[in-house]
């Protein structure tokens, strides 16, 4: 995703797709903990940086929960 998409992305919507997205790193981490060959090495990577754009626009929003 995109940093202009995130942004005109309403708060609600933001959180809903930041739990999506750690729910799919999980069972990233999960597949390859498993010794399973990973069908997309780059795919965590990938997860990781939007988690963090995602909370990035949260917090400049001020309003993401603190966890």
């Amino acid at each position: 995703m995109k940093i202009k998409e995130i942004r005109n992305m309403p708060d609600e919507e933001l959180k809903k797709k930041l739990l999506e997205l750690e729910e799919e790193l999980v069972k990233n981490y999960a597949e390859s903990a498993s010794g399973t060959q990973v069908k997309s090495p780059g795919k965590i990577k990938q997860i990781k940086k939007t988690k963090a754009r995602l909370k990035t626009v949260l917090k400049d929003r001020g309003s993401l929960d603190h966890e």
